[in-house]
């Protein structure tokens, strides 16, 4: 039970930080676009809540086609994201400049199992 909560724990750290990191990079692109954008925060901040949502204790297990019900509309909030990443890239070079000169921070966070996600470790920031 405690190393469970251990390990969600090590879990909402990563979440933690991919969200903050793509906080930050969306501000960057405010400033760098002159255009607050509304819309995609919010997503970006709903999602978040989505990933850090305890799910509740049902009474009975789900079975395999309300597990598949729940996996199709995470998959469709993820596509939403990717449709709104990719426009916005599309149309403003300087987002997908900057989207792209971050990935290696980033898309290891999207891209890992839970296991490896477990296993990162926030950058260390050295100013000398």
């Amino acid at each position: 039970m405690v190393e469970r909560q251990i390990m969600m724990a090590e879990e909402g750290k990563a979440d933690e930080q991919l969200f903050g990191l793509l906080s930050n990079l969306l501000q960057q692109v405010e400033a760098l676009t002159n255009q607050e954008e509304v819309e995609l925060r919010a997503k970006i901040e709903a999602l978040g809540l989505e990933v850090r949502k305890v799910p509740s204790k049902s009474a009975q297990p789900l079975d395999e086609l309300e597990i598949a019900k729940e996996l199709d509309k995470l998959s469709a909030k993820l596509d939403d994201v990717d449709e709104m990443i990719c426009s916005t890239m599309s149309a403003d070079p300087d987002v997908r400049s900057l989207l792209s000169s971050t990935a290696d921070v980033w898309m290891p966070v999207i891209t890992a199992t839970s296991d490896e996600r477990r296993n990162f470790t926030a950058p260390i920031e050295n100013d000398n």
